[in-house]
Order: C-alpha cells, then sequence, then structure tokens
C-alpha cells in the first residue's frame, strides 16, 4: 500500500506497508536501509502496535545502525509475522 502526500510544496512523501514474516525482518529491513531514499522504518505487530520505529538520515550507517539492527533481529526471533511501515521521500 502506498499513500503520498505533498509536504510544503518540496516534497513528497510516499509511505509503503510491507508485511512480512518474522524470519525475513532483517532482512527486509536491510534491503530498505541500503536503498537510500527511506527516511522512516517503523515496525508493527499484527494487532498494530508498534514495536519499533528506525529514524533514518542520509548519515547513518554502519556501527551507527548496528544497536538497531539487533533490535529488529530481537523482534524477528519473538513475531511470526509484522508490518514494516516505510516512509520515503520521492
Amino acid at each position: 500500500m502506498s499513500d503520498q502526500t505533498q509536504g510544503d510544496g518540496t516534497t513528497t512523501k510516499v509511505f509503503d506497508r510491507i508485511t512480512v514474516a518474522g524470519e525475513d525482518l532483517l532482512r527486509k529491513v536491510k534491503e530498505l536501509i541500503h536503498e537510500g531514499n527511506v527516511r522512516r522504518i517503523s515496525i508493527k505487530d499484527k494487532q498494530g502496535k508498534t514495536l519499533i520505529e528506525l529514524p533514518l538520515t542520509l548519515g547513518v550507517v554502519g556501527a551507527a545502525l548496528a544497536p538497531a539492527l539487533a533490535a529488529v533481529g530481537a523482534i524477528a526471533a519473538l513475531v511470526t509475522e509484522c508490518t514494516v511501515m516505510v516512509e520515503r521521500e520521492s
């Protein structure tokens, strides 16, 4: 699912909703981070409760993301299915 909203007239934010199995969660989050245009990733459980939000900026790479990715890995071990909400700038 994609929704487009116009911000202040200069950027467009696009929101995607992706449902993934727990064992695929970490792989999917890493893929999204490497895309480059992702600004925020939220992971929600089946009931819609937000488990973690990862704000991403252009300068955040490597070791700075290690704790967040460890948390995503722990969540993946606990859930069978979750929804990844992705905010992008286009």
